[in-house]
């Protein structure tokens, strides 16, 4: 992997030269991410892991202005739901984004979902985050609604589940639910096909899922961070995670021709730049582990010595590490205590752009 190519891989398959700090007329773009059509394939005999994420919580911004109002708070483009399958209701569709700070540092990272409007109903959407930061969440929409006719507020009435088919390499175009299950909401995972599916639903996740079956959350865990997947203020700290180095670009969670937005600046000029030094990497640790995790910024070394970075979050042998790109080739390893060491290695996910590989 050229760390040349990798560092200006932040500009493919993404906008263009021109931004407008102006909100544009909501254009009904159609995301990628909703439920298959009425060719896709229904569930068959995939079976299917549910894990029950109670550790993401729900807010919902409804009101004539909440399309505007979050198109300049967000980094991308809104999910609209798509067209019904004859006379079944619009599919909801998903998005990925983060809010950013004035400086263009992550806050929140968020799954939009955007739900079928109704002749008597305003706009809604509901923000899927992690729960820890709920609240600051809220008080942050609530701070920048100033005249906006929207209403926030949080919705606990249904529970986030994680939907991945058994083998992958088996699934297709399969979809968990094959037909409407009441209050329940069903989109694609936006961030990568990787991670299968979002359900929130009143319900038990695996009673609504033919051939679904209880999974700990434990393996989901392990399974986004194999695939180099950020989640959570533990993953992305607020106010100092840089969403491009967090791979914002590569999982579909920014627009390059939307209007403006908080921290639109940063993140515009580096994108154009095409340069970025340091990128999120999921890595692997090697040999004998310390009792407790690894902590939480602890500085990653070349085998000289000399810092490759942070290590950001994991779990058991396997997390992500902000490194220098020039720098991963090379042996690296943590130091512990007692002057303890462990390996690490780090890998490139077969779902990112093809030139970074």
């Amino acid at each position: 992997m050229a760390a040349a190519v990798l560092s200006r891989s932040a500009a493919l398959g993404r906008g263009g030269p021109v931004w407008r700090c102006r909100l544009r007329a909501v254009s009904r773009y159609r995301l990628t991410h909703g439920l298959g059509g009425p060719s896709g394939n229904r569930a068959g005999g995939v079976t299917w892991s549910c894990f029950p994420l109670d550790e993401r919580a729900l807010v919902r911004v409804r009101g004539p202005d909440s399309a505007p109002f979050l198109l300049g708070l967000l980094t991308n483009d809104l999910p609209f739901p798509g067209p019904a399958n004859g006379a079944a209701s619009p599919q909801t569709r998903a998005a990925y984004a983060h809010f950013l700070n004035v400086q263009g540092r992550t806050l929140y990272d968020v799954i939009l979902y955007g739900l079928p409007e109704h002749a008597d109903q305003a706009p809604t959407f509901l923000l899927e985050c992690d729960s820890s930061v709920l609240g600051a969440l809220q008080k942050y929409l609530v701070l920048h609604k100033i005249r906006r006719r929207v209403t926030v507020e949080p919705h606990p009435e249904l529970r986030v589940w994680a939907v991945l088919p058994d083998t992958p390499e088996e699934a297709g175009g399969a979809v968990p639910l094959s037909e409407h299950q009441g209050t329940a909401i069903l989109a694609r995972d936006p961030r990568t096909t990787h991670m299968g599916w979002r359900l929130l639903t009143q319900n038990e996740g695996p009673a609504l899922v033919p051939r679904g079956r209880f999974r700990d959350v434990w393996h989901y865990h392990r399974h986004r961070y194999q695939q180099g997947i950020p989640e959570g203020v533990h993953d992305l700290p607020p106010g100092v995670a840089l969403p491009l180095e967090s791979n914002l670009a590569f999982m579909n969670g920014v627009s390059f021709t939307k209007g403006c937005y908080v921290g639109q600046e940063l993140t515009a000029r580096t994108h154009h730049m095409g340069v970025i030094r340091k990128r999120l990497f999921p890595v692997q640790l090697l040999g004998p582990l310390p009792a407790g995790d690894i902590t939480h910024g602890t500085t990653v070394l070349t085998e000289s010595g000399q810092a490759a970075g942070k290590y950001r979050a994991g779990q058991g042998d396997v997390g992500l590490a902000l490194l220098y790109l020039e720098k991963i080739k090379g042996p690296l390893h943590i130091r512990t205590t007692g002057n303890g060491r462990v390996a690490l290695t780090t890998s490139v996910p077969d779902w990112w752009p093809s030139a970074t590989k």
